[in-house]
């Protein structure tokens, strides 16, 4: 059984979310709490272990009186969508104005145990 968290209008560039979520698509739980947490320096990486430990939280209400431990949990799909946009103006030389775009994101990660996938092979095999 899969869960879903999401993390709407986060305030970074979609672009800077995306290195990160790269690393971490389709790894164990446990491997990428890791790697979030080497990659401390980046703002996003805080973001991410948060939103990883929310679906964690979503998986466990799904799935009552399982264990994380024991059902090997994996991000089965993370994908990075970029939000609203704030539009700004900053003077520039000879009387012109520049835009600047400060860009947003939303992300949606998506969590599944490796045992009920394989479970699910099985019956749809031996039906």
């Amino acid at each position: 059984m899969e869960a879903v968290a999401k993390l709407n209008n986060c305030p970074t560039s979609p672009r800077k979310m995306r290195l990160l979520a790269d690393l971490i698509r389709g790894k164990r739980v446990e491997d990428a709490f890791n790697i979030l947490v080497f990659n401390a320096k980046k703002e996003n990486s805080l973001r991410l272990e948060k939103l990883l430990r929310s679906a964690i939280a979503n998986w466990e209400q799904k799935n009552e009186g399982a264990r994380v431990e024991e059902s090997e949990l994996f991000i089965k799909t993370i994908f990075v969508d970029g939000g609203a946009m704030v539009k700004r103006i900053q003077p520039a030389p000879q009387g012109r104005a520049h835009r600047i775009r400060k860009r947003s994101n939303h992300v949606t990660l998506v969590v599944d145990s490796k045992a009920a996938a394989k479970e699910v092979k099985e019956t749809i095999e031996n039906a």
